[in-house]
């Protein structure tokens, strides 16, 4: 068991960078994420420094809506679900401790809402203007 807890910039640097390099290799999630992203993973990459800098670490320095861009993904349940997996994955092979169970919760979280907002979205698509 890993006896690195999250605590500073560093390590959610490292969390993000080994996360997302397991999901450009993955074949479900890598042909979605690459088709969007395209050349632009540097600028992603920072984004998502900030984005789990600003939810565990307290330091607010994510500025953004984090739906709108995934809201016309080709995703289902399986994308969400083996999201989940390879993040829950990640962090148990790199950190322990309560930021580490924090990081999993919160992932969770945004897994089910970013799935519910986009089933809701298709079903309401006539009539939504975006």
């Amino acid at each position: 068991m890993p006896a690195n807890e999250i605590l500073s910039l560093n390590d959610v640097k490292l969390l993000v960078d080994t996360f997302y390099s397991k999901i450009q290799r993955d074949a479900l999630l890598s042909p979605i994420f690459n088709e969007r992203i395209q050349d632009r993973w540097p600028q992603h990459l920072e984004k998502m420094y900030s984005f789990w800098q600003t939810l565990l670490l307290e330091e607010n320095t994510y500025n953004g809506r984090p739906f709108p861009p995934h809201m016309n993904l080709p995703v289902g349940h399986e994308h969400f679900e083996h999201w989940l997996s390879l993040f829950t994955q990640t962090i148990n092979e790199l950190f322990t401790g309560e930021k580490a169970e924090e990081a999993k919760w919160r992932a969770g979280n945004i897994a089910k809402m970013f799935e519910s907002k986009i089933a809701y979205f298709r079903e309401h698509q006539k009539g939504f203007v975006q």
